[in-house]
């Protein structure tokens, strides 16, 4: 279930918040005049969602790569990794 607070709980009951969003690990969604506004999480939620974020771009990019046959043989790819490192 969504916690949803009005932007006065924000100002008058911050701390309050922050740890019902490090308890839950939930966001909150704070609303102004009973609109959307704003959402609050908590940093660490935070992180991994934008890590899993990229992890999720990368991988849509290397599957467009495959379907468009830009793929190269692992033995390659290694080759060249070891000289550009000079290896």
């Amino acid at each position: 279930m969504q916690n949803i607070r009005p932007s006065a709980e924000l100002r008058n009951k911050y701390n309050e918040i922050s740890n019902l969003c490090k308890e839950t690990r939930e966001p909150v969604f704070i609303t102004v005049n009973g609109h959307g506004d704003t959402v609050i999480m908590n940093l660490e939620d935070y992180n991994q969602m934008v890590a899993e974020l990229e992890l999720l771009k990368m991988l849509s990019e290397s599957e467009d790569d495959v379907r468009n046959c830009r793929v190269a043989p692992v033995e390659n790819t290694f080759k060249d990794i070891r000289k550009k490192l000079e290896l």
